[in-house]
C-alpha cells in the first residue's frame, strides 16, 4: 500500500476508506475489467490478417506489427499510386499503420469509414437487434458520417465494439510542436466528439487547444491530435481503478508517437484516466516527448514524477472543484493510481486552472488551463501561469519556440 500523509492514523482511514469504495464498486459493476475483451474476428484484425497475406506489384507487404521506422521505410520506397492502391485496398489496416504517411492514413481512414457506414446502415433495418440496438446503429451510421465531412482528418479508426479513433488539426507533416489530447474514461466513437458539452469530448479539448496555440503565438506551426486510440474504462468502475487499460493504452500510445513524421517536439495532455495512460507510458516514450500536462489526475501510478522515469517536464492543474479530489490518491493491491500529481510532494509543475469548473472544464476557452497548455504547446514557458503565488513550476523553463 501507497500513502502520502505522514499521520499513521490518517493513512488507516484512507485505506479503509479505498477499501470500501472498491466493494462498492464490485458490488454495483463487478469485474468488469475481464468482461470486454476485443472480439479476434474484428474487422481490423480481418484487415491485418489480409494485408499480412498481401503484396504489391509482386512484393511482400511488411510485418504490420513491425517499428514505425520499418513501415515509415516501407511507405517511403513506394510510388504514390502503390500507396493508393494499399490505401483502397486495405483501408483499415493502412489507416491504423503507425508510420504510415499522415495524408495516407487520413484516406485509408476516409475509405473506412465509409465501409463502417453501410454496415450500420444495414444493422439499423437488422429485426434481431432490439430497438435499442438499432438506434445505436443509426448514430454510429451518422457519426461515422460526419467523420467523412471534407476536411477531417481521422488517423485511426476501429469500428469494434465502442470503437476507438484519432483525429487531426492542423498540418502534421509542417508542424514545428505537436500536441496529443488523451482523454480518459467512457471514451469511444459516439463520444469523440460533442455538440452538447462540447469541450469534454475529445475532439473540442482538441480543437480549443489548436486555436489557443494559435492565439498564444499567431507563427507557431502547430499540430494537435484527439488520440482517443485505446479502449478507455467505461464509468467509474474496477476498470478505472486498476491499470489494464492503461497498459494497454501506452503501449498504443508510445507507438503512435514513434510513427509521428520528423522529430517535432511533442507534448501530451493528458486528462483524467488518460493521466493513468501517460503515467504508465512515460517511461518507454520517445526523447521527443518533452512535457507532460495532466489535468483532474487520479494519480500516474507513481509516488513522485521522479519514479516516472522520463526527462519529460511534468506539469499537473486541478481546479478547485473538480470531484477528483476526493478519491483516495493510493494505492492498494492494484487498485488506485498513487500520488496526487498536484501535491507538493509529487514534484511536478502546478498550473493555474483559474476559470475552470468541474472535472471536465479544463480545455473551456478562456479558463487558464487552456492557455496554459497552449502556452506549453508552443514553448512559450515564460508565459506559463503557475498556481498560487509559486512560480516554481517556471524554475529550469526558459525562452520561446522557433516558429
Amino acid at each position: 500500500m501507497t500513502s502520502f500523509d505522514s499521520s499513521p492514523q490518517l493513512n488507516a482511514w484512507r485505506a479503509l476508506l479505498a477499501l470500501a469504495v472498491v466493494f462498492v464498486m464490485l458490488a454495483t459493476t463487478g469485474w468488469t475489467a475481464v468482461r470486454h475483451n476485443r472480439d479476434d474476428a474484428s474487422p481490423l484484425k480481418a484487415a491485418l490478417t489480409a494485408w499480412e497475406k498481401g503484396s504489391i506489384d509482386g512484393r511482400a507487404l511488411p510485418d504490420p506489427d513491425g517499428t514505425p521506422g520499418r513501415i515509415a521505410h516501407f511507405f517511403a520506397s513506394l510510388e504514390v499510386p502503390q500507396r493508393n492502391r494499399l490505401a483502397a485496398r486495405y483501408p483499415l489496416a493502412v489507416g491504423n499503420m503507425n508510420g504510415a504517411p499522415a495524408e495516407l492514413r487520413y484516406r485509408a481512414n476516409h475509405i473506412a469509414l465509409g465501409q463502417a457506414r453501410k454496415v450500420e446502415r444495414q444493422r439499423m433495418r437488422d429485426n434481431r437487434l432490439s430497438p435499442l440496438g438499432q438506434q445505436e446503429a443509426e448514430r454510429r451510421m451518422k457519426r461515422f458520417g460526419v467523420m467523412m465531412r471534407p476536411g477531417r482528418q481521422v488517423f485511426a479508426f476501429d469500428p469494434m465494439g465502442s470503437g476507438r479513433m484519432a483525429e487531426v488539426f492542423g498540418d502534421l507533416d509542417k508542424a514545428r510542436r505537436v500536441s496529443v489530447v488523451v482523454p480518459g474514461v467512457d471514451t469511444n466513437v459516439l463520444t469523440f466528439e460533442r455538440t452538447f458539452r462540447k469541450y469534454s469530448a475529445p475532439v473540442g479539448m482538441a480543437k480549443a487547444l489548436y486555436r489557443e496555440e494559435r492565439s498564444v503565438d499567431p507563427r507557431a506551426r502547430t499540430a494537435v491530435i484527439a488520440w482517443a486510440d485505446y479502449t478507455a474504462p467505461v464509468g467509474i468502475g474496477v476498470d478505472a481503478a486498476t491499470a489494464m487499460r492503461a497498459e494497454d493504452g501506452a503501449t498504443r500510445l508510445d507507438s503512435m508517437v514513434r510513427g509521428l513524421p520528423g522529430r517535432t517536439p511533442v507534448a501530451l495532455y493528458c486528462h483524467s484516466y488518460g493521466s493513468v495512460v501517460c503515467g504508465v507510458a512515460a517511461r518507454k516514450l520517445p526523447a521527443r516527448v518533452t512535457d507532460i500536462a495532466v489535468a483532474g489526475s487520479p494519480g500516474m501510478r507513481a509516488d513522485t514524477a521522479s519514479q516516472l522515469g522520463t526527462e519529460a517536464r511534468v506539469w499537473a492543474a486541478r481546479d478547485s472543484d473538480d470531484w477528483i479530489q476526493d478519491v483516495p490518491n493510493m494505492e492498494f493491491g492494484g487498485l488506485g493510481h498513487g500520488a496526487d500529481p498536484v501535491a507538493a510532494g509529487f514534484g511536478a509543475r502546478v498550473l493555474s486552472a483559474a476559470g475552470a469548473r468541474g472535472h471536465t472544464g479544463y480545455f473551456e476557452p478562456g479558463t487558464e488551463s487552456l492557455r496554459n497548455f497552449a502556452e506549453i504547446g508552443t514553448g512559450t514557458y515564460h508565459s506559463v501561469r503557475c498556481a498560487g503565488q509559486d512560480d516554481a513550476c517556471r524554475k529550469g523553463v526558459s525562452g520561446t519556440a522557433a516558429a
